[in-house]
């Protein structure tokens, strides 16, 4: 008996509630496709639809959000998130009056179509907002996360087939299993000591010398919040990261034996950061963190701007 063939029943329409399962999986089969196990709640997809609280500056900028979906015979092959920021003076210039995808993801494999409808819907409600201009991303809300990930080259093909120009920069995304950095062992240096507190941007554990901190790593152990949990497992990043210009044998070491101390009580299994390339300083970073047990998942295009017509 030949194999049923049905004829292709695609249609572009806005999100509706019934739809969450089913964009939670295709926002999740991206996720996990740029981090190991990455994945969140249908709660905190839907979340991401109505607010980011998280981006405290920006978020209340946005004027309108919209999220449509390509359907072919019931099932969601395409998605994609929009956003519209006020031309207010409280707005920032490099928002002000601009709209973007937020993200766009769909099914490489039989999405194509789909997702080429999709996009140019996307750039019709743009344009129904009459916006000086339009930019696209992948954020979804999902740690680490963002921009266009090297993983994702179905969705860069479609956003540059539908105009869209990558413009920004480029971060490698690097995780280390916190049980491969160093173990924690004693002070590289007589007289340094280590002070835990609250950082701006997370848990600061600061390595200190006749009262003076000299290098120090700041944790955000709040990436996987309750509400996020599609899975067990726990995940951090390096908030931020500061070494002394003269290098100083073993403290990186050391501090990184520390962290993997602390990260181990919070039940942390995996440890994130971020770094560009392209830069210098940061470049001699990833050197640094590959060598102490960090692997380079690949990297990410941040910054696409649609061009002119």
């Amino acid at each position: 008996m030949p194999a049923a063939s049905f004829p292709s029943a695609l249609q572009v329409r806005p999100f509706h509630r019934e739809d969450r399962d089913q964009l939670t999986a295709l926002v999740n089969a991206h996720a996990a496709a740029v981090v190991p196990g990455a994945g969140v709640s249908v709660n905190t997809v839907i979340s991401g639809l109505e607010r980011s609280p998280e981006e405290y500056v920006t978020d209340p900028w946005v004027a309108e959000r919209v999220t449509l979906v390509a359907e072919d015979r019931r099932r969601i092959v395409a998605a994609a998130h929009l956003l519209r920021h006020r031309n207010d003076p409280d707005v920032g210039a490099d928002y002000r009056d601009t709209g973007r995808i937020e993200w766009f993801v769909h099914l490489p494999s039989d999405g194509d179509e789909a997702a080429e409808l999709l996009v140019s819907a996307c750039l019709a409600q743009l344009g129904r907002w009459h916006v000086r201009a339009r930019y696209a991303d992948g954020r979804l809300p999902v740690p680490g996360v963002y921009g266009v990930p090297d993983a994702w080259p179905h969705v860069r093909s479609v956003l540059e087939g539908a105009g869209f120009a990558h413009t920004g920069d480029v971060e490698s995304l690097l995780l280390a299993p916190v049980a491969g950095l160093p173990e924690p062992g004693p002070a590289p240096l007589p007289g340094l000591t280590l002070r835990r507190e609250v950082g701006p941007l997370g848990t600061r554990l600061s390595a200190r010398a006749d009262g003076a901190e000299v290098a120090y790593i700041e944790l955000d152990t709040r990436l996987d919040r309750p509400e996020r949990h599609a899975r067990p497992g726990g995940l951090a990043d390096i908030a931020d990261l500061e070494l002394p210009d003269e290098p100083v044998p073993g403290l990186p070491e050391w501090l990184l034996g520390e962290a993997r101390r602390w990260l181990e009580l919070c039940g942390v299994d995996k440890l994130l950061t971020y770094a560009d390339p392209h830069d210098a300083d940061e470049a001699g970073e990833i050197a640094l963190l590959t060598g102490l047990g960090f692997h380079e998942l690949g990297r990410t295009a941040r910054g696409w701007t649609h061009r002119a017509d």
